[in-house]
């Protein structure tokens, strides 16, 4: 991708704060979610549908194992470390066994924002919305972006009280729906829900307002050059193929190919998606793993989970963990449970 937003974690993260925000009472009228036009074309993709008890019942008994788990260990802690995908398609979104037995072994869990906290959903959209001085976008390429809302089949309204970097993100995101990858299906989302049933504590490795400071500028410059970006993939196509991508690997559990997303995602092909990258992804580790090490006292257990991009590679989180001296091994879902 030209720019990742859409693609990293932390973009479909946000998509899913925002999905979830429409139902929080805490959280203003803003509403970015998948809103049908009346001009809009007719094979808009289907809206997401809820889960009755039953489906949720029955989602748990049919669940497998999806995405990357590792287990480390130091000192008499334990860390689980769960690797997600934000958006997700409808039967991924139950934990599997493996899964299921670590979050429920755990004293506690920690997620990039607890997407279900009235607070954080309000503090998140605060930042995110158009406030006087917020830089607007030149006519042409105001026109452009509401051409691609129109085609993705989202009413240009309901995007109208978010910055235009938001527009964009979520024209990206909201694209997902026709491969069947929605933000209500998000792993985060769910594992958030889950965690509340079982009456275990949440925390947030980062602030709603780090996160908005990564997807939103005051420069005029730069925010034009993030929705050009977009748009640029989204009239090109290559938006869907990313995600297409991004999604399968983590549905496979295919960690090399995800590590190697830098070669083939085809978006860092300029210094400045390069820093956007470092910004979004790596620079973002170190401090997540600092967070996490200081939580893990002796005798406690915490799952942790954030997106599947955070987990590879020398700078990934499983990698930063061992660098602190925890033991660290992924798990194979195909071993039996311990």
């Amino acid at each position: 991708m030209r720019l990742i937003r859409a693609a990293a974690a932390l973009v479909l993260a946000a998509a899913a704060l925002a999905r979830a925000a429409e139902g929080a009472a805490a959280a203003p009228p803003v509403a970015p979610s998948a809103v049908a036009s009346p001009t809009a074309p007719v094979d808009c993709p289907p809206e997401p549908q809820p889960f009755s008890p039953e489906d949720v019942a029955a989602g748990m008994r049919a669940a497998t194992d999806s995405g990357f788990l590792w287990k480390a260990t130091r000192g008499g802690a334990t860390v689980w470390l769960y690797g997600t995908i934000h958006i997700a398609q409808r039967a991924w979104r139950f934990p599997g066994p493996h899964v299921l037995a670590a979050l429920k072994a755990s004293d506690a869990v920690a997620l990039e924002l607890d997407p279900l906290d009235p607070d954080t959903l309000a503090r998140f959209q605060r930042a995110i919305v158009r406030r006087p001085g917020s830089p607007e976008l030149p006519a042409p390429v105001a026109a452009r972006l509401r051409a691609q809302m129109v085609a993705a089949c989202i009413d240009p309204a309901a995007l109208e009280p978010l910055r235009p970097e938001m527009r964009a993100v979520t024209i990206e995101v909201m694209g997902g729906r026709r491969l069947g990858l929605q933000p209500d299906y998000g792993i985060d989302l769910f594992l958030a829900q889950l965690a509340r049933t079982l009456d275990k504590p949440i925390r947030s490795l980062e602030t709603p307002e780090q996160q908005a400071a990564l997807l939103v500028s005051d420069d005029p410059r730069e925010t034009e050059r993030q929705v050009r970006d977009l748009l640029d993939e989204l009239e090109g196509g290559r938006g869907p193929r990313i995600l297409s991508r991004l999604a399968q690997d983590w549905h496979a559990g295919r960690l090399e190919d995800l590590a190697a997303y830098a070669g083939w995602c085809e978006c860092m092909d300029t210094p400045a998606q390069r820093a956007d990258f470092a910004r979004l992804i790596d620079e973002r580790n170190p401090p997540m793993a600092r967070r996490v090490a200081d939580w893990a006292t002796p005798g406690t257990t915490q799952f942790v989970a954030v997106g599947s991009l955070h987990m590879t590679g020398a700078i990934g989180l499983p990698a930063l963990l061992k660098d602190k001296g925890f033991e660290v091994r992924r798990v194979d879902f195909a071993d039996p449970l311990r």
